[in-house]
Parts: C-alpha cells; structure tokens; sequence
C-alpha cells in the first residue's frame, strides 16, 4: 500500500520529548512578564484595566484579536482533528475566520459606540436591567472556564510530550505567567503581549510547515494528498493510550500490552487504560476504536464531518457554532472596546479576517502529514500533540529537536495569548460586574481565578480539548450572538425577552452537552443534537427573545439608543457614547 511505503522509513514511533525543549517556552515567559511589567505605570483606572483607555490602534488591535483567537484548538486542535475526524475538520478554520466578517457586518462598530467596558455593561446600557447584568456576567464566566481549562490542560500535555515533564507543570506556568501579567499591565499588557505573540506563532507555524513539506520527500506528500486507510502497522509501533479506550480487534494480532512480553490477541474487544502503552508488531492489523474511522479511506477524506451518519447536519451544525459562536465570544467582544472609535472597530475586525485567512492556510498540512507519518495518534487520544510530534518522527536529530523547539514555544504563546484574554473578562465578570470594586481588587482578581482554572485543569489531563473549546462556541452562539444581534438591531427587544431567551440558550447549550459529556448520548443523530447542539438552540434562543419582547413594552429610550448606536460618532460630533446610560432596574 502506498500509505505503508511512505511510513516505512521511519522508526517505531514519534520520538520521545527532550527536557531541553522545555526552554524554548522561556523566551517566550520573559517577554509576557516584561510587557506586563511595563504596563504598570499606564494602570490606574478602571478603563486603564478593561479596555487600555480606547486607545489602541486598529492594526495592533487586529494582532491582538488575532494572537488570542488562534489558541490551542486553532494552533494543535484543527491538525489534530484532522488525524482523528477527516479532511471535513477543516470546515473548523473556515467558520472561525467567517465569523469576523459576520462581526464586522452586524456588531464591531455599534458595540464600540456604547461605550461600554464589558459586554455586561452593554447589556445594562442597552435595556437598562441590573439581572440582566448580572446574568450576562454568569454566562461569560460560562463560556471563559469552558474555553480556559483547555488552555491551560493543552499547555500540560505539549510540555508532557516535548519535554517528559509532569503534566502539572505546563499547567502552574501557563497559569502563573497569564496572572502576573494581568494584575501588573491588565487590558494594554495583554494587547501587546497577544499582538507579539501572533507574529511569533505566524512564523513558527509556517516555517516548521514548509520545513516539514520539503523534508518529507516526494513519496509521504503523494501518500498526503492521496491518503490510503491506516489498516496495518508498518513498523513496530508503540501507543501510548491517554485515555481509557475500548479496542476492538477483528483478526489475531501480536501486541506487547504495558511492558509484559508480547503475546497474541484473538479477536474480540479490550479495555486499553489510560497511561498504558501497547507496542504492536509490525505488519499487525489496527485495532478499531469505537466507530471512529481511521486515518486514510474514502470516508475520512470526504470533505464534510460525519461523526454520525448526517454528514450535512453535522456540518451545518459546526458552522453555526463557529460563525455565530464568534460573535458572542467575550474576550473577542471587549477587543472592540479598545478601539477609539466604531471606524476603528470596523477597521479591526477587517484586518483580523487577513490575518487570521493566512494563518489558516497551514493547519491541513500538519494534519495531512500526520496523517501519513503518525496515524497511531487516533488510537491513543493523543491527536491533539500531532504538531509537536512531527518534526521528531521526520527527523531525529537536532533539526527535528529545533523545530518541535520552535513548535513548542509557539504553541505555549497560543495558550498564553488565549488565556490573557480570557482571564480578563473572567475578572471583569467578578471584580466589575458581578461584584463591582476597586482597581486594586481588579488586578488581584486574575490569581485567584487563574487558581481556580489551574485546580480544574490539573483534574482534566484527559479531556478532549477541542469538545470543550467547541461546547464555548455553541454556548456563546446561543446566548450572546441573540443578545447582540437583536440589541443592535431591533428596538422592540425588551428585559425580559433578553433574560429568557438567553437563558432558555444557555440551557439548550451548555445543558445538553454537559449531559452528553456525563451520561453519553447513543451514536447517530442523538449525538449531533445534544454535542453539537447550535444548529437548533441558536434558533431557539431568538425566537424565544423575539416572542417574549412582543408581549412586553420596549424601554422608553429605545429609540435614541438605536440612533446612538448607528450614527457615526465622528460625524455626527458626540463625543462615542459614553453617557449611553439609561435608567436601570432591577
């Protein structure tokens, strides 16, 4: 087979991490710390805080949208998807960038003109309801720890694999290092820590990419662009299982299962446990593991998702996610209340779509190519590590240790950049909206949420990272996307409408995939419905808002809320919004 051929050069495996390459996340501390440290002398009000006094330029702003959306799922979790779930995965990048120029149509330039410093706080402006404050706050913390704990649960397992450190350690310095450097600079320090930190991943996503093609010779990259089903293993190959994973073996086959000598497995199914490695024998048939497809085949190179026989649901459903789920996402929201202006907030979003177009067009090799060269990966879990594992299995020697070097650091710059901005709408959510106080509470606020993200992610070695990240998009899309969409633009929207249709979203949303996570749903189109839930939730939550607000009254200022939120403030000489307060309620 021609997928054989091209696997058979390489050794049994992907080589294991060297502690060295635990320093190149160094440079990349050190510069977080000093540009936080730097931003000290700007800090002294809340605005300073939240949103760097709207001072920010669209360009640098759009690096900074750009830095902390390309996370861990963005920089390991679309290749890795690749591996595990087929070509269909990369419709991920495509409602990821997609859902800026949704934004940039119906959302960046009207929330800038609030004058808001939160996306609470444009709720309570725009209906004038303190429980919708305090609701909206309770539903961005939702979404924040939905996305962190993958942040920081990602940086424990890259330097578990590229280093043989404990998995505890990525965690505490990815925590430690994204406080610090809030309580010291908050919005400005992150702005520019995320705006570096996008320049740096740019290139040491690249750059390794082109590397990869050009190193890998002519055979693996025909077998990438012609995959054949991963059936047999070509060399001896061990797996290291990260998760309990249930194998089933339909012909005999020799394996060496936790260190105990090789013995023959009749066919049948087995319980592989999570930590445990199995060394199969070369020419031995691959397990199966559930109904998950193996890398190769014709079913894993069509271009759709099929996690459960509704190829066009599951994608259409994943599209609403990311595209809707964009536009609620609130550590992407406040970004826009950074800008001087709506102009300046339009302007960033735009350039964020270039930005993030180019990024994009890389992801598919890493997943090609790990598909070809480490096609074991999706039977231990472990797809989400095909970055940093690839240069080593294509080359061993130093060149290979530089590149999962360089590799590395990037990916520790996408948890870092990711979780600044997370870390602080989650202490906005706290210290400003919630519980509002003092700046010197604001700045303590992000070590004692970061410790709190660390506990939880120091319990979830072995989630997977990209159902957490995804549940965060549907989530936002089913409660903030309705929340912004109808506030911006339909005037009848009441209190009311907004409080139950967000909650009825964050019910039919997170409720339904937590259920999935803890109870399983059976395979099919069960699974779609309550994993991926927003291709229906998001239309619930609308409707819901548009039929309870058509029962009540709107607000008395509705009108000229509209009119502040569309009339460019240049032009027309007020001064933003900043006085965009009307009476609130409880």
């Amino acid at each position: 087979m021609a997928a054989a051929a091209g696997r058979a050069h390489r050794t049994a495996g992907p080589a294991t991490g060297s502690p060295r390459v635990i320093l190149a996340i160094v440079p990349v501390l050190l510069i977080t710390l000093l540009i936080g440290a730097r931003g000290v002398a700007a800090m002294r009000t809340t605005s300073d805080f939240l949103v760097a006094s709207r001072r920010i330029s669209p360009t640098v702003n759009a690096a900074a949208v750009s830095g902390e959306y390309l996370s861990a799922a963005s920089f390991l979790g679309v290749a890795g998807l690749v591996v595990k779930d087929g070509v269909g995965s990369l419709w991920y990048p495509v409602g990821f960038a997609a859902g800026y120029i949704v934004m940039l149509a119906l959302v960046a330039a009207p929330l800038r003109r609030t004058g808001a410093l939160t996306v609470p706080d444009f709720a309570e402006a725009r209906l004038g309801s303190r429980r919708l404050r305090r609701l909206s706050a309770v539903v961005v913390l939702v979404i924040a720890f939905l996305y962190l704990v993958p942040q920081f649960t990602a940086a424990g397992q890259v330097l578990a694999v590229v280093s043989g450190s404990p998995y505890w350690v990525g965690v505490v310095i990815a925590g430690a290092a994204v406080s610090i450097t809030l309580s010291l600079g908050g919005m400005r320090a992150a702005t520019y820590v995320q705006a570096f930190q996008f320049a740096l991943k740019l290139v040491l996503f690249i750059v390794p990419a082109i590397w990869l093609v050009l190193q890998v010779g002519p055979v693996v990259r025909a077998d990438a662009l012609e995959p054949v089903e991963f059936t047999r293993f070509p060399v001896a190959t061990p797996v290291e299982f990260r998760l309990d994973t249930e194998l089933t073996i339909t012909a005999p086959t020799h394996a060496a299962i936790a260190g105990h000598p090789q013995q023959l497995l009749t066919p049948g199914r087995y319980a592989a446990e999570g930590g445990t490695t199995w060394v199969f024998d070369a020419g031995a048939p691959v397990p199966q593991v559930g109904t998950g497809r193996p890398p190769g085949g014709e079913e894993w190179a069509r271009p759709v998702l099929d996690p459960g026989g509704y190829p066009v649901l599951a994608t259409w459903s994943m599209l609403v996610a990311t595209v809707l789920g964009t536009m609620g996402l609130p550590h992407i929201l406040v970004r826009f209340h950074t800008s001087a202006d709506g102009r300046g907030a339009r302007r960033t979003a735009a350039i964020t779509v270039g930005l993030l177009g180019v990024f994009y067009l890389f992801p598919a090799i890493y997943g090609l190519l790990g598909a070809v060269l480490l096609p074991e990966l999706y039977l231990s879990g472990g797809t989400d590590t095909v970055v940093v594992a690839l240069p080593a299995t294509v080359d061993q020697s130093w060149v290979g240790t530089m590149f999962t070097a360089l590799l590395t650091a990037g990916a520790f710059a996408a948890f870092l950049a990711t979780s600044l901005g997370l870390l602080l709408v989650v202490s906005g959510a706290l210290a400003h909206d919630l519980v509002p106080g003092t700046l010197r509470r604001l700045r303590f606020t992000p070590i004692a949420a970061a410790l709190v993200v660390v506990l939880l992610a120091l319990r979830a070695e072995r989630i997977d990272v990209g159902v957490l990240v995804t549940s965060a998009f549907a989530v936002a899309a089913s409660t903030f996307c309705p929340l912004l969409v109808l506030g911006i633009w339909w005037p009848r929207l009441t209190a009311r409408g907004a409080i139950v249709g967000m909650v009825v979203g964050l019910i039919s949303s997170a409720g339904v995939i937590g259920v999935d996570l803890i109870l399983g749903a059976p395979p099919g189109l069960p699974a779609i419905v309550l994993g991926q839930p927003a291709l229906w939730s998001v239309p619930l939550a609308f409707a819901t808002m548009v039929l309870v607000s058509l029962r009540g009254t709107p607000p008395a200022w509705a009108a000229a809320a509209m009119l502040r939120l569309h009339l460019d403030e240049n032009r027309s000489g007020s001064a933003a919004t900043d006085d965009f307060c009307p009476p609130r309620s409880s």
